[in-house]
């Protein structure tokens, strides 16, 4: 199935956004580190210069809780009293949660069956009603449209809202301000509002920082519209990484991807489980799929990224065990 795009109106949000948003987020949680390491960068070569920004070092281990708060905050009273609904694999849903439980909102969170278990008790924890329902995300994504309807939630869409995109902003917010002279960004895409919100503040910034993205192979939709200029979908999305596991665009960030990536890449599994164990050696920090596909990027990128400073985003680290020791058995 495809349509064409028009990028005319390419940009969801402003800087403006953003710095709102992290005016909002801000007595919530701290800026995380961004950190040279120059072993990642002895493997990658050909002078590439390797930082990684620690988003798994959040309260939820995710960069999502940053748009989970800047959505939740941004709710007027009688919103709140509504209650919210949102679609996860998890990292979202937790956001959504971690914020309910700060603002007394009473928050649903739709996940697909069969979702990773740790993400679902994370979440219960929180306080979110969690319902199973659905093949993988995008049919999740249903459940909760169905669910706002029914007994009217505001919807915490994880993609198509400037309120969750402008919370994603603030992490590009804190890189170039720990880095002004960083040159390039590699950004795992699954809705893409991590990649728009770097993007939005790059060109705000008149940065120099351009912006690269990656898929998993087996969930290539965005990636395939990106490079077919035109937006398509996918039967279904194979990948272990959940958290980027869609198979389709998004009205709000596909248009910004196409007008402002500098290139697009995808890896497969096998590659994001290597990188994962790497990762897992060299900084001993532990990453979801999601977590290491900048990572995994980079081997593919090395040679427009020659001499450059490279930032990755550890994006999240919400990875379950059952997966952790598949990967380490090298069963992936």
């Amino acid at each position: 199935m495809t349509s064409t795009m028009d990028v005319s109106k390419a940009w969801p949000i402003t800087l403006a956004d953003i710095e709102s948003a992290r005016d909002r987020i801000s007595s919530y949680i701290s800026p995380t580190p961004f950190r040279r390491y120059s072993q990642l960068s002895a493997l990658i070569g050909a002078g590439v210069d390797v930082y990684v920004k620690h988003e798994n070092h959040q309260p939820t281990n995710s960069f999502k809780i940053r748009n989970g708060l800047s959505f939740m905050t941004a709710l007027t009273d009688e919103e709140r009293r509504r209650g919210v609904v949102a679609a996860s694999t998890g990292n979202h849903g937790q956001g959504i949660a971690y914020g309910g439980t700060l603002l007394d909102v009473d928050t649903v969170v739709c996940v697909p069956a069969g979702n990773n278990p740790d993400k679902n008790a994370t979440m219960r924890a929180l306080g979110a009603t969690v319902i199973e329902e659905g093949r993988d995300y995008d049919e999740a994504v249903s459940v909760m449209l169905r669910i706002a309807e029914r007994d009217g939630r505001v919807v915490a869409h994880s993609t198509n809202d400037p309120r969750i995109i402008a919370g994603a902003g603030t992490m590009t917010l804190e890189i170039l301000e720990q880095e002004p002279e960083l040159d390039a960004l590699i950004i795992a895409v699954g809705g893409g509002s991590q990649a728009v919100g770097a993007l939005t503040v790059a060109r705000a910034f008149s940065s120099n920082a351009a912006v690269y993205g990656v898929q998993a192979a087996g969930a290539s939709a965005i990636h395939d519209s990106w490079h077919a200029r035109q937006r398509l979908t996918a039967p279904r999305a194979d990948t272990f990484a959940e958290g980027v596991a869609t198979r389709s665009t998004y009205d709000l960030t596909f248009p910004t991807l196409l007008a402002g990536l500098a290139d697009f890449v995808t890896v497969t599994d096998a590659e994001i489980a290597e990188s994962l164990r790497v990762i897992l050696s060299v900084t001993h920090n532990l990453v979801e799929g999601a977590g290491a596909m900048g990572f995994a990027a980079l081997p593919k990128l090395r040679d427009q990224l020659a001499g450059q400073r490279v930032g990755i985003i550890f994006c999240g680290g919400n990875l379950d065990m059952g997966t952790l020791q598949r990967i380490l058995n090298r069963e992936l």
